[in-house]
């Protein structure tokens, strides 16, 4: 399977700011675009997108009624979601790190191969805040 460096809607928007722009290998344009998607993926909630009900994670608010505990279902949450979502990621891992002066954000770590550059091994930083906000860093 062939795997774009950008989405769809990324790659139309590209072609229209330089018509001469076609293809190409930019690294930092892939991981870029896998970061806001990421995002956008992770801050929609399940059953939010008529097309695709299993598209984005539950309201993770409701899992931190469970904290600790609920950890391993939000690292599922997340893992499930990418791997089903975002196909330029593969051999997703989700991991949990704790971080004692952080009591109201959760942090986890994700890692996978990016399929656009030769499976190199990327790594992303997660965090939910205390309202179930998520954002991504690279």
């Amino acid at each position: 399977m062939v795997v774009s460096e950008e989405r769809l809607m990324e790659r139309l928007r590209s072609w229209e700011r330089d018509p001469n722009r076609r293809g190409g290998n930019d690294p930092r344009r892939c991981i870029a675009s896998v970061v806001e998607h990421l995002r956008k993926m992770l801050n929609t909630r399940q059953g939010n997108v008529p097309i695709a009900e299993g598209y984005g994670v539950p309201d993770f608010l409701d899992f931190l009624q469970g904290f600790p505990d609920s950890v391993r279902d939000i690292e599922k949450s997340i893992r499930t979601v990418i791997d089903k979502y975002e196909p330029r990621l593969g051999c997703v891992s989700v991991t949990f790190i704790p971080y004692e002066n952080e009591n109201l954000n959760l942090r986890f770590q994700i890692s996978a191969r990016l399929a656009t550059e030769g499976n190199r091994q990327v790594y992303f930083e997660t965090i939910v805040d205390a309202d179930g906000k998520i954002d991504v860093h690279r």
